[in-house]
């Protein structure tokens, strides 16, 4: 195991090249794909979404397709469809965009709700179904979506369904001045990401990803999640509140950043610090809570603030 620990660090290390003095928003989206997960990215243009998604799928070596998001896109530009061979008498499939194993859904909210629907089943169950015919997409898989906070017009919200089917919600903000002073230099004569050169390959992310699956969870971590994840469904503030899908998620999530610290085994910290990225996206949050500048981190860190941190006996 530890070897594959040192990957991880060429890993963060590599797309630092690319991502300049964002080495926690690296991190959580290394973290998804170390539990198999799904990021919605949401954040204002220019601040390297695209290259962020693009860096960790070429330091990894793994296939990428970007699908840029319009109204116009049909779901069998997703997906995939069938067409009939005169030589055959056949149909046969053609694989949609969807079949790579790092998808950048860009733009997500600018396509109708019939197009992004056509995402919910690889996102969960990593295959399509066309014609009746399922076909599994590669692996690993993982889908990385970006949408814009900043601009309604044109745009269409994505449901609650889809939201609940990312792992985490992260955002990558404004460089410092420094990193942004830094950046003007680094990009003066050439893109780092045009040189990036991959420092793992994908059966080396496979492996990680089950080992992820191993590491221990005490029965108090588990009713440490389940207590702040039913306290989402009681607070005051929210209309509706994380699923059993949260649940799972933010189990998984504590499980991939403890194995991330160099651990086999889970901590309460873990959970506190996946909570937040994991379960934002996931609360509904009343109108009034709304109107009096509620957010939904507020909401969690009260939760977390409430509830007792469990003892663990490792």
């Amino acid at each position: 195991m530890p070897q594959y620990h040192d990957l991880l660090d060429k890993i963060i290390s590599n797309v630092q090249k690319v991502i300049i003095g964002k080495k926690e928003v690296i991190e959580l989206a290394l973290v998804s794909f170390l539990c198999s997960g799904h990021v919605l990215i949401e954040d204002v243009p220019g601040v390297g979404k695209t290259s962020l998604v693009a860096a960790l799928a070429k330091s990894i070596n793994c296939s990428f397709k970007r699908i840029q998001f319009t109204p116009d896109v049909l779901p069998s530009d997703i997906t995939g469809f069938s067409m009939y061979n005169q030589k055959t008498g056949e149909f046969e499939y053609r694989p949609g965009a969807v079949m790579s194993q790092v998808i950048l859904a860009d733009e997500i909210n600018r396509t109708s709700p019939k197009t992004q629907a056509s995402l919910l089943e690889v996102m969960e169950e990593g295959q399509v179904t066309v014609d009746g015919v399922t076909h599994p997409v590669p692996t690993p898989f993982m889908v990385l979506a970006t949408q814009n906070p900043i601009e309604y017009t044109g745009t269409y919200p994505l449901p609650e369904a889809q939201i609940d089917r990312f792992l985490m919600k992260i955002t990558i903000g404004y460089p410092s001045a420094a990193d942004e002073s830094r950046i003007l230099s680094e990009y003066q004569y050439k893109n780092p990401l045009d040189e990036l050169q991959p420092v793992i390959n994908s059966e080396d992310i496979i492996t990680m990803q089950n080992q992820v699956k191993e590491v221990y969870v005490d029965k108090t971590i588990n009713d440490y999640i389940v207590e702040i994840i039913h306290e989402t469904r009681h607070h005051p503030d929210i209309t509706l509140g994380a699923s059993p899908r949260g649940s799972l998620a933010l189990f998984r999530a504590a499980q991939g950043w403890a194995y991330y610290q160099k651990r086999d085994y889970v901590l309460p910290d873990d959970v506190k610090k996946m909570a937040f990225p994991v379960l934002t996206h996931r609360l509904l949050l009343k109108q009034e809570a709304k109107l009096k500048r509620i957010s939904p981190e507020d909401i969690i860190q009260s939760i977390i603030n409430k509830i007792n941190v469990p003892m663990v006996n490792i």
